[in-house]
């Protein structure tokens, strides 16, 4: 019976951590306040490779794994990590395209969404730094 509860346990906060809320954030040069769940894919997947006003998308993402990777492309995306990964390989291995800057922490994201122009990412919810400001998803 306590195996039992401890493994409750680790599944509630696996599950928590899979149900972590995060904002997409964009470089605060960006004149964007929302976009669309069908632009945010576009962009993530790298289809749409420039902004409205012509300037270069620079996505940040965390590897495949992490747990706000994974959260982000289910809840805000509406798709598996393994799906954004093929749309990026498909591109780089054809040579139409070039996978999204991936870096090993939430604390690199936002670093790197803060200081490089047309930069989106995401990171957890109240994550405040100078240089991000954060997207509505409609």
């Amino acid at each position: 019976m306590r195996a039992l509860a401890l493994a409750f346990v680790s599944l509630s906060l696996v599950w928590s951590c899979e149900l972590s809320a995060q904002d997409m954030i964009v470089n605060d040069g960006m004149n964007l306040t929302s976009l669309s769940r069908n632009q945010a894919r576009l962009y993530f997947s790298q289809k749409a490779q420039l902004w409205p006003d012509g300037a270069p998308v620079r996505v940040f993402v965390l590897p495949d794994e992490h747990p706000l990777h994974r959260s982000f492309c289910k809840r805000v995306l509406g798709l598996f990590p393994y799906q954004l990964r093929r749309v990026w390989d498909r591109m780089v291995f054809s040579g139409t395209g070039q996978a999204p800057t991936t870096v090993t922490s939430e604390k690199q994201l936002i670093r790197g969404v803060a200081t490089t122009p047309g930069a989106i990412g995401y990171a957890a919810e109240g994550s405040r730094h100078p240089g991000i400001r954060s997207l509505e998803v409609d």
